[in-house]
């Protein structure tokens, strides 16, 4: 089994920056907090222009927490950035601007948990550990388990299977992880899996039982309507405002705003491809016709969370 997903990965698996041979450490930590949550298509030209601008965790350090805000643009969850942030500075501040390898250390990391440390110690310094992704988890359910998908949330025994597959050389365990991973999302996928092509189909245990359903509805995140839409657009506006947004402007287009809002001297409905860059991401907040109350909790939670900061003068910004 090992012999074949690790042989199937070396003739499929995708051409990504953060798997070259020559990725730094620091390449693949960005690449595993990006990856949070987000798929591969939307991370990558992120990670790109990430890396060089900030190819090492000293000069990340060295910028303004909201820079990296900024940088992170539509990835989503955007406290992550914040986290980096908070990495870059103690890896440049502890460990002499050296990403750590070992799972314990990068334990010790602002923002980094057991899944990511487990990832960089595998996938940067070639050490044998237990990476369990949701890929990872739904081809171990399976294969192994005869279960459509994995339980809603990571179970105890979920990570001693994984323990108990994982090669114990360390260079195929690494493989081994990646491999995975990779079946789980470009094959062994949630809704449509494309099982005459996975190399493991005879040994595969849902298969055998003959594809029994999921045991449960997985349910996707609500977005229209909800506060994290509502955040999103205001960081959004935030990102495109260099110096900030007057604290009213992310309530309503009062007349007196037009212009700044807008980029005209009009207080008609604009032109939305004669917005400015600013005026044209506060109009999609105002399209959400929210509620003040629900705009007050936006505001208050992107103050709360680090994301965003008051200004002298009823200004709201980035973090400097």
């Amino acid at each position: 089994m090992h012999q074949a997903i690790v042989s199937w990965f070396g003739r499929n698996a995708r051409d990504l920056p953060w798997r070259s041979a020559d990725c730094s450490p620091w390449g693949v930590l960005v690449s595993e907090v990006m990856l949070q949550q987000t798929p591969v298509v939307r991370v990558l030209p992120v990670w790109k222009d990430w890396m060089s601008r900030w190819p090492d965790p000293g000069s990340l350090a060295a910028a303004a927490s909201g820079d990296a805000v900024r940088a992170w643009g539509r990835l989503g969850y955007p406290r992550r950035a914040l986290r980096l942030h908070a990495a870059a500075a103690a890896i440049t501040a502890e460990y002499d601007g050296e990403v750590p390898g070992s799972y314990d250390r990068l334990l010790t990391l602002p923002g980094v948990g057991s899944y990511t440390a487990a990832a960089v110690a595998a996938f940067a310094f070639g050490h044998r550990e237990t990476v369990v992704d949701t890929n990872i988890r739904r081809v171990q359910a399976r294969l192994s388990s005869g279960q459509a998908l994995p339980a809603p949330a990571l179970t105890a025994a979920e990570m001693r299977l994984a323990t108990r597959l994982l090669p114990e050389e360390p260079v195929l365990s690494v493989k081994w992880n990646a491999a995975v991973m990779e079946l789980g999302a470009l094959i062994c996928t949630a809704r449509s899996p494309r099982c005459t092509e996975c190399p493991v189909r005879a040994e595969c245990s849902w298969l055998a039982a003959g594809e029994p359903e999921p045991t449960y509805t997985p349910r996707g995140q609500a977005w229209a309507g909800t506060d994290r839409q509502v955040r999103g657009a205001m960081m959004a506006a935030l990102r495109a405002a260099e110096s900030g947004l007057q604290r009213e402007l992310l309530f309503a287009a009062a007349p007196s705003l037009v212009t700044q809002v807008h980029g005209t001297g009009t207080e008609s409905e604009p032109d939305s491809d004669a917005l400015s860059p600013v005026g044209a991401q506060l109009h999609r907040l105002y399209a959400l016709k929210a509620e003040e109350d629900q705009l007050e909790r936006a505001i208050e939670g992107l103050l709360r969370d680090g994301l965003a900061q008051a200004l002298d003068g009823g200004r709201i910004a980035l973090p400097l």
